[in-house]
């Protein structure tokens, strides 16, 4: 901040391309209230683009949450047969690779095409990009379960079926919190791509029209605002997994 400061207040930097704290701030303020705009007409305007910030930030925690809640409703029940059934594990683990290893914007357009502009082609760009991470701290967990505590409830009269969801499931549980944290992360970072087209309201959307407005202080604030809540998302996840797992880092 002492940097940030520094620089603007001496106009080391053009404003254009680093906004001062204080022009950031009243971006900011503004984005969060009615005021009026200088285009020969007098009136009124809500926030920015007719929703406060706090509305596009909804917007972008709504496609998110749908977007990870379907990969963890989807993820973990594959990257549990694919753990435990060798043989759909092999055919399906080169195409899990393959999925993870494109970047969101190669294939949104693609998305686009089949659903179109609205939010189902947001959520499903979300969706592939924290289903990967999900399935794999899955399959990861699973693989490192050991292998005499199945066949404990096994040989105890336990049917397959109860081993996985009273051994596997909770062994595997810290290593599926950390998938989620990741892919929540994952979701946050590709969430300026998802609403690239059509996303207002959306905090990833405005940040881009923003930008390319050349609205520098709005763009700075909406990058300020992304950053804040993906460290309060994962405050947040971190806290519901210390619930879930206690015994993590315990002997």
């Amino acid at each position: 901040m002492a940097l940030w400061f520094t620089i603007t207040g001496l106009e080391l930097v053009k404003p254009l391309y680093l906004p001062s704290p204080g022009s950031v701030w009243e971006a900011f303020v503004r984005a969060n209230t009615n005021h009026p705009i200088a285009d020969g007409v007098d009136r009124i305007v809500r926030g920015e683009q007719n929703y406060y910030m706090w509305e596009h930030l909804l917007a972008s925690l709504q496609r998110i949450g749908a977007g990870v809640g379907a990969a963890i409703i989807v993820g973990i029940p594959i990257g549990l047969l694919m753990s435990t059934v060798r043989w759909i594990g092999v055919i399906a683990e080169p195409y899990l690779h393959f999925l993870r290893s494109l970047p969101p914007l190669g294939y949104i357009g693609l998305l686009i095409v089949w659903f179109g502009i609205g939010d189902t082609s947001k959520i499903w760009l979300l969706f592939l990009a924290a289903f990967p991470p999900i399935t794999m701290a899955t399959i990861s967990g699973v693989r490192g379960v050991r292998e005499d505590q199945v066949n404990a409830v096994l040989c105890l009269g336990a049917s397959r079926r109860q081993a996985v969801w009273h051994v596997m499931v909770p062994a595997t549980l810290p290593d599926v919190m950390t998938g989620i944290r990741v892919a929540t992360g994952f979701a946050w970072t590709t969430v300026v791509a998802a609403e690239l087209n059509n996303g207002i309201p959306g905090i990833g959307g405005l940040a881009y029209l923003s930008g390319t407005q050349l609205q520098t202080p709005l763009t700075v604030a909406a990058i300020i605002v992304i950053g804040i809540a993906a460290v309060v998302l994962d405050g947040l996840l971190r806290f519901i997994e210390r619930l879930l797992v206690p015994w993590r880092g315990k002997a």
